[in-house]
């Protein structure tokens, strides 16, 4: 049973479908069955790629929480004043 992603050439949404014989896929948001299948790359696993994945979620997660500490330093100031 593949997963195909696909993308509705009416609303632009991307998806994930579950493709069963029986089935035909349509767009989540709007039903459309007009849809463009998307090319879908290899999922790989290897030491590489779980370190570049652990690193950008690092530096996500940074950013985050430097925009948290922001808005928060923000919304102090202007409370007192």
């Amino acid at each position: 049973m593949p997963i195909y992603e696909y993308e509705c050439r009416g609303c632009h949404n991307q998806f994930e479908f579950l493709v069963l014989a029986t089935t035909t896929p349509a767009c989540p948001a709007c039903a459309s069955t007009d849809l463009d299948k998307l090319l879908s790359l290899s999922s790989v696993s290897s030491d590489g790629t779980r370190q570049r994945s652990l690193g950008l979620a690092r530096e996500k997660s940074k950013i985050v929480q430097r925009d948290k500490a922001h808005a928060e330093h923000e919304a102090f100031h202007h409370h007192h004043h």
